[in-house]
């Protein structure tokens, strides 16, 4: 590698997160525009696009790192140590987002999206240090197949076999069974238990890619190969969509091909632009907020229930301090729709400003 941190890889990490802090925080949920909502079931938004696209860069950084760490020759036992440890915290601070600041132990919500993260960086690592890349694709296959064999011949009681609807699919039923009171909604958790599964998928066909960016071979030609197989995945989701849908919250089969297709498109783009060209100037926001994404993400949830729970005017009139913010401030010049956007878009920026500093000074919150 010409560098300890790949910038287009850093800045691809920063595209997910701002566009999860951009989705996450508009000023009211009432007025949202489509393409920042998720499909409603089947299907697919830009939106749907986000997180399976951090999930892929993670398995690029996870191979990188781990990477490093082989030809450091630094002993297995420290590196399981801190694959363990990394995986604890993030699972555990996702916990801690989910449960503050009323801290419901009882009715607490299990999954989540750094769960998912830990959960699927825990696996991805431990199936990546013993393993080529040959035998991970093979991983992949079978993930991916049986995820598929799963959901369309294993019965659900009451539905049969089969059933892709929000109600009857196989990957809820088992959620209600297992993790009954703690799931985002009482039937169904699009971070559950089986989804999970294809989800650890996406991750390791992000670390091919950083097999790729570890090659010997030039950045030309590494952006041209991603693109490539950018194109074949891409294709082969959208080509088996009748068969097996698109679908975000069950994370399908096609789901993964799909969003690791469109990852891979993306990331060749910044390849060729800021390897290859070196025009890097366009990508500082998305450098500074990739550079330390999971810590900016806690804090941005921190700071968006902090909002929402603090309660501003008078008595028996009082609004969340979030909401007064919006309407005030953003709603009172811009309107409903676009004042809704520009507040999301504002906190963006907010958090762009704030993390300036650290990356300046290059420091880096390793989590």
């Amino acid at each position: 590698m010409e560098s300890e941190r790949l910038s287009s890889l850093d800045a691809f990490r920063g595209l997910a997160i701002a566009a999860m802090i951009l989705v996450n925080n508009p000023g009211s949920w009432k007025f949202v525009y489509p393409i920042l909502r998720h499909a409603e079931w089947h299907g697919w938004t830009p939106t749907d696009l986000i997180f399976p696209f951090f999930l892929f860069a993670v398995g690029v950084s996870l191979a990188l790192s781990l990477s490093r760490r082989r030809e450091e020759r630094i002993a297995a036992a420290s590196i399981y140590f801190k694959i363990f440890s990394r995986a604890l915290i993030i699972f555990g601070l996702g916990l801690f987002l989910h449960l503050f600041p009323m801290f419901h132990w009882a009715t607490m919500r299990i999954p989540g999206v750094l769960q998912r993260i830990a959960v699927c960086y825990l696996f991805a690592a431990l199936i990546y240090l013993p393993s080529g890349k040959w035998a991970r694709l093979g991983v992949i296959l079978v993930l991916l197949a049986g995820y598929w064999l799963a959901l369309k011949f294993v019965p659900v009681p009451g539905y049969g076999a089969g059933v892709l609807d929000y109600h009857g699919n196989l990957a809820g039923y088992l959620d209600t069974k297992l993790l009954a009171g703690h799931l985002y909604r009482p039937e169904f958790d699009p971070e559950g238990l089986l989804s999970t599964l294809p989800a650890i998928a996406t991750v390791l066909l992000g670390t091919l890619a950083g097999n790729l960016l570890l090659s010997t071979k030039t950045y030309v030609r590494k952006a041209a190969v991603l693109f490539g197989y950018g194109v074949v995945l891409t294709g082969l989701g959208l080509f088996l969509h009748p068969f097996f849908p698109i679908n975000k919250q069950l994370w399908t089969s096609t789901y993964v091909l799909f969003s690791a297709g469109a990852a891979l498109l993306i990331l060749g783009l910044f390849v060729l632009m800021m390897e290859v060209f070196r025009f890097k100037t366009w990508a500082y926001p998305f450098l500074v907020l990739g550079s330390n994404a999971i810590a900016v993400f806690t804090a941005s949830t921190l700071m968006t229930k902090i909002l929402t729970w603090i309660r501003v005017g008078a008595t028996g009139k009082t609004q969340t301090l979030y909401s007064w913010i919006y309407e005030r401030a953003f709603a009172s010049w811009a309107g409903s729709m676009a004042g809704s956007l520009a507040f999301a878009m504002f906190y963006v920026l907010l958090w762009i400003f704030i993390l300036i500093p650290l990356y300046r000074h290059k420091v880096y919150i390793k989590i």
